[in-house]
Formats: C-alpha cells, sequence, structure tokens
C-alpha cells in the first residue's frame, strides 16, 4: 500500500485537473437553467402544448445528462479527499486501502467526461443516420457490411438508443447490398461520426470451402439528422424520384406495393431511398428528410474540407484507405489507423464495444484542431 502523502497527491491532481476545465464550463448556470425547467414542468397548461413540452425534456435531458456526471465526480473526489484527511488523523490504514483502489476509476471517469466535452460542434446532439456498403468481393464482402451493421446497433442499444431502420436490401446469399439506420439518441452523430470511412476485415471466409484467407472492405457513412426548421432549399426540378417494390428478406422490410422510394439529387448526384415503410407517401417523406440532411453535410465538407483531410475523411473501399482493420487471422486485433488505438479484443469490439475507438478520435480531432 503506498503512503499518505502519495495518495493525497493523486487525488489532488485528479482535483485540480477537474477545476482546470470546469473553468471553461458554466455548471451553476446549467443548474439553475434545469431548475427553471422543471419548475415549467408543473406549470397548469405545460403539456396541453405538445411541441414546447419536447423542446423542454429535451432540453432537460441534455442538461441533466451534462450535469450529473460532472457532480458526480466533483463530490465523489471532494468527499475522497476529506475522507482521507480524516483516516490520516485516526490513522486507519484500511481507508487509504479503499481510496486508493477509487483513484483509478476516477482517472477514467475524468478522461471520459473530459472527452465529452469536445462534443461542441452544433450537430454533435443530433439523432445520426449511419449507411453500411459493401464493397468488392461478392458475399464476403457483404457479409462483413451486415457485421458493421450489427456492430453500430448493439452499440446503439448498450448506450440506451432507439435504432430505426430506414433502408435495408439483403445480400443474394448472406450479408447485405446497403442498409441505412437512424440512430436515435442524445449526441448520437457526435460520438458515431469517427465511424466514417473504409472498414477492413481479415478472416478465414465462411464461404469459402477451400478455408483461405480474404479480406474484405465495406463503407460506412454517417450524417446528423437534422431539425425541419434548418433553411435547405430544395428544387422540384432538380430530383428524380423513382418507386420500386422493397426487396427485403422478409418481415417488416416486405411490401406488396411499389412502395419504396429512390431521390436522385441531379445536381450532386446524391441518391437516398427508404423502404422501411408501407406507404409510399412516409417512405417519400422520410427519404426527401434523409436527403436534406445530406446536402446539409454535403455543404458542410466543403467549407470542412481541410478538417476532413487531416481526420481521415471517406474514400474508395479499397486497399490503403481503410480507417480501422478487423483482424481474425492470424492473430486477433482491431487497428484504428487514424489514431493509433486497438485492442485484441475483436468479437468484443463487434459486439458494440466500440467506446475507445470513439474516444480516442475525438481526442485527435481537438489535437488537429489546436494546431
Amino acid at each position: 500500500m503506498r503512503e499518505y502523502r502519495e495518495i493525497k497527491r493523486d487525488l489532488e491532481l485528479i482535483k485540480e485537473k477537474i477545476d482546470e476545465l470546469l473553468m471553461s464550463i458554466d455548471l451553476k448556470g446549467e443548474r439553475e437553467r434545469l431548475t427553471e425547467l422543471e419548475k415549467m414542468t408543473f406549470e397548469e397548461n405545460f403539456w396541453s402544448d405538445q411541441d414546447n413540452a419536447a423542446k423542454v425534456n429535451q432540453e432537460m435531458s441534455r442538461l441533466k445528462r451534462h450535469l450529473e456526471p460532472w457532480e458526480s465526480i466533483v463530490r465523489e473526489t471532494n468527499d475522497s479527499i476529506e475522507l482521507l484527511q480524516i483516516a490520516q488523523e485516526e490513522n486507519d490504514s484500511t481507508v487509504f486501502e479503499d481510496i486508493e483502489k477509487i483513484i483509478p476509476e476516477l482517472n477514467v471517469r475524468f478522461e471520459k467526461i473530459q472527452t465529452l466535452e469536445l462534443l461542441a460542434e452544433q450537430d454533435d446532439v443530433c439523432n445520426a443516420y449511419v449507411t453500411v456498403h459493401p464493397g468488392a468481393g461478392g458475399t464476403e464482402s457483404q457479409d462483413w457490411a451486415s457485421m458493421l451493421l450489427r456492430m453500430y446497433s448493439r452499440w446503439a442499444e448498450i448506450q440506451g438508443f432507439g435504432v430505426e431502420t430506414i433502408d435495408y436490401t439483403p445480400g443474394e446469399e448472406a450479408g447485405i447490398k446497403n442498409a441505412t439506420i437512424l440512430v436515435k439518441g442524445e449526441y448520437a452523430h457526435g460520438f458515431l461520426k469517427c465511424e466514417r470511412g473504409v472498414h477492413r476485415l481479415v478472416r478465414i471466409s465462411p464461404y469459402d470451402a477451400n478455408k483461405r484467407r480474404h479480406t474484405s472492405f465495406a463503407s460506412v457513412d454517417v450524417i446528423p439528422e437534422i431539425d425541419d426548421d434548418v433553411a435547405i432549399d430544395i428544387n422540384e426540378t432538380d430530383l428524380r424520384i423513382d418507386t420500386f417494390r422493397s426487396s427485403g428478406a422478409g418481415g417488416q422490410h416486405v411490401n406488396t406495393t411499389d412502395s419504396a422510394i429512390r431521390i436522385t439529387h441531379i445536381p450532386t448526384g446524391i441518391v437516398v431511398q427508404c423502404q422501411n415503410e408501407r406507404s409510399q407517401h412516409k417512405n417519400k417523406a422520410q427519404a426527401m428528410k434523409m436527403l436534406k440532411a445530406k446536402l446539409y453535410e454535403h455543404k458542410k465538407k466543403e467549407k470542412d474540407s481541410m478538417l476532413e483531410e487531416k481526420a481521415g475523411e471517406k474514400k474508395d473501399i479499397s486497399w490503403g484507405n481503410q480507417i480501422r482493420s478487423y483482424v481474425f487471422q492470424p492473430y486477433t486485433l482491431v487497428k484504428d489507423h487514424r489514431t493509433g488505438e486497438e485492442t485484441g479484443s475483436v468479437a468484443f469490439v463487434l459486439d458494440g464495444e466500440i467506446d475507445k475507438f470513439i474516444y480516442a478520435y475525438l481526442k485527435e480531432i481537438n489535437r488537429l484542431k489546436a494546431k
């Protein structure tokens, strides 16, 4: 067990880091705003205006999500310093041991909270459209695309986020030809934007009778779901709208009429489609909403092209362009080529545990912005 002075020094270092970051955050103001909003919910006619009530609840949820981790770590750090002082006065070594165990946990929690403060862009708080496309390679790549789709769905489930299928086209033998899901949760886009790019898989293919090792690629695109009040001009004459019958594998993806919608924005070449709803009208409304989000992102990328180049933008689905590799054979490794972050637990990652890669990317983005 370490001495009192060493444990105290480590706790004070954590407190210093917390206090330094808090200098740029108005926790008191946020707490006052939360209290004000909570009082509003008890007003007599508050719930009669559903739109306003939804906005207030959304703001309350955002404030709580930000405040609670900060208030918790500040309270626990101060309590630990106080308790350590009392234990020193009473010469209670068992308390020293307990606090020594807490220090690594406090450091990890602070690092996570610090990283979340990097989600300061306007679109970070939004829901996220996640689209997965297989690269060349037929069934093998299509299967890999479906594994990535499951990974993001599992990640969303772990976070307590909702997932809505917007478009889903299965492969002929296995996997998917393409799919788009809408991940619904606060900061979904802020977290998932780091997944945009090409993902590479190396494994012994279950579809190869000779059990040879195959390399497969799939691309992931992530864009924010934007609010209806964001102004994006779309000229109807610039659109080509096609209807078709859903090609789903069964269940919710099968339509009995040509209700699926594909919209092409001719000036940019952007294509969106939706086939999840049985109603053509609903599919068109969802496709238009996604087109609006893609056009918004397209304009934003034009302004941020320099940062995109540094951070690793979406490129061709091929060798040399991957942002992350997932290797099953001859060893197990997941490595992000932008940040150097890696782990040997491939199955763990593919089951949705991708937070370490997300946090590493956000830190790297912050470093690039600081240059």
